[in-house]
């Protein structure tokens, strides 16, 4: 397939400063669905009547998965393209694995040294230890921490992109590899919704609730590189009446189990908010929305994993504490402040160390691979 010349408006893969802040932003909504919307338990009370004109907006947190999965299609190509399989191994074994066993140690130690309730997974040594290897999923065992579950979609998009990865990343083999995918995550949706199709690995494999935001991604990805010829755009707009319907049915779920007055979201909102999502990274794609780099984007770009993995722990260990001599608000203030300054912490001062002694690294002869700064956005 024809790789298009790369028009000079084009930008190069140095650091998008506008991603570290998107990654930010979507990890503050999910922070926000669980603080003001799904942590019940945690509260003692429903969020939702807690804070009733915050409800219909942190509701919409639960899309800030969404987005992250979109910003991982555009910056796990990114960081796969001119690579080989060993180092793109090891630099996702080190993106993901030192944040992640902090947090799994996090709330081992919470469950087993306070006796807290809320959200305990009640795992044995040996669940915790499975959770470990963060394929814990496949043995039918618990998450340690809800959030683990975003994980696992993430990972099975590493291990096909490692696929391609071995076979060598071209701009026509992404197109052909994408092409495919999207294809398959539509068919196993309506063969499953006409009640013709159950296969379980299948599904396991083609994620088609989550494949149309990968490969949306990614086909941003190579507008940004190579500029919008038709048919990176026209998966752009397969994926995004794809992720509509996705986003719609997880939503939906949501509300099933907890009830419209406990999930006070909307189909239009929900429309809107997806929208959004893949016009904001659109104008990423297109050089349109351009972010001059800093420290403090860098800062808030790479507090992002920790705050994701960490924040649940932190609700757990002081919503019930603070609830009562503090009034609500004060209180999810109070912990999301907590929450993000333990999570710079955790960033500064273990996860960066650790990536900067175990980052793959790069040969001086290897011109075409982009910087190794943009797998910071490659995770929640």
């Amino acid at each position: 397939m024809h790789q298009p010349n790369r028009p000079k408006h084009v930008r190069g893969d140095g650091r998008l400063a506008e991603l570290d802040l998107l990654r930010f932003l979507a990890a503050l909504a999910v922070v926000a669905f669980h603080y003001l919307i799904a942590y019940a338990s945690v509260w003692g009370d429903r969020p939702a009547e807690l804070f009733p004109a915050l409800a219909p907006v942190a509701g919409l947190g639960i899309l800030g998965v969404e987005l992250f999965f979109l910003i991982s299609g555009f910056v796990i190509l990114m960081s796969a393209w001119g690579r080989g399989i060993g180092a793109f191994a090891r630099s996702r074994l080190v993106r993901l694995y030192p944040a992640y066993w902090l947090s799994l140690a996090a709330v081992a130690a919470l469950y087993a040294l306070t006796g807290a309730k809320p959200l305990d997974p009640k795992l044995s040594p040996g669940e915790y230890l499975l959770n470990a290897s963060m394929f814990q999923r496949l043995f039918k065992v618990t998450d340690a921490s809800g959030v683990y579950w975003s994980l696992w979609a993430e990972l099975r998009f590493y291990l096909l992109i490692a696929i391609l990865v071995i076979v060598g990343v071209t701009y026509g083999r992404v197109l052909v590899f994408g092409g495919i995918w999207l294809a398959a995550a539509l068919g196993v949706k309506v063969a499953a919704a006409a009640g013709v199709f159950d296969d379980a690995l299948v599904t396991e494999i083609v994620m088609p609730d989550y494949a149309p935001y990968f490969v949306a991604g990614m086909a941003l990805y190579l507008i940004h590189k190579h500029g919008g010829a038709w048919l990176p755009w026209l998966y752009v707009a397969a994926a995004y009446g794809m992720s509509l319907h996705s986003a719609l049915g997880r939503v939906h779920r949501r509300i099933d189990a907890a009830g419209f007055k406990n999930m006070p979201v909307t189909d239009t909102s929900v429309i809107v908010t997806i929208t959004l999502i893949f016009a904001v990274m659109a104008l990423v794609a297109l050089g349109l929305l351009r972010l001059k780099p800093s420290r403090t984007l860098t800062a808030l770009g790479g507090t992002t994993y920790p705050l994701y993995l960490l924040h649940s722990v932190v609700a757990v260990a002081l919503i019930p504490v603070l609830t009562g001599p503090l009034p609500p608000w004060l209180v999810a203030v109070t912990v999301t402040i907590v929450s993000i300054g333990l999570s710079y912490l955790v960033y500064s001062f273990a996860e960066r160390p650790v990536q900067r002694l175990l980052k793959p690294r790069r040969s001086p002869q290897s011109p075409t691979a982009p910087a190794v700064q943009v797998e910071k956005a490659s995770v929640p």
